[in-house]
């Protein structure tokens, strides 16, 4: 029994340090693109405002890519949690689950990475369009 709950610490571990790389990417999302607002209005030029589609649909698929492979390894996690003791051998392969999780687009069109990064989408845009409409 020990043998399972160290794997299963070793799967949270790595679910934990997926979840904590996805919130670091939030705040490194929107601190970049208010950067770029601040320089567009700073010395009004709307590039700054284009540059700023870049590092949105960036680290929203790597959001998605941290949130699927979090998903794997929650599924992982719950084979193993099934798992006899006397079979655990302590892999960490997630291709044994892969095919009852969710793919990587679906992760990225999830509802929560919608509602935040399509959030700051749509701010790059109604900014964008303030500008236009200001120049």
């Amino acid at each position: 029994m020990d043998s399972k709950r160290k794997h299963l610490e070793l799967i949270q571990g790595v679910v934990n340090r997926l979840s904590n790389n996805s919130f670091l990417l939030k705040g490194w999302s929107v601190v970049l693109v208010s950067g770029l607002f601040a320089l567009a209005a700073k010395d009004s030029k709307p590039l700054f405002v284009y540059i700023a589609y870049f590092p949105c649909i960036i680290f929203w698929g790597l959001d998605g890519y941290f949130l699927w492979q979090e998903r794997l390894f929650r599924s992982l996690y719950d084979k193993v949690r099934s798992m006899e003791p006397k079979n655990i051998d302590f892999s960490m392969n997630t291709s044994s689950v892969q095919p009852s999780t969710k793919s990587w687009p679906a992760a990225v069109f999830s509802k929560t990475l919608i509602a935040f990064h399509g959030g700051v989408l749509i701010t790059i845009i109604i900014v964008m369009v303030a500008l236009w409409h200001y120049l």
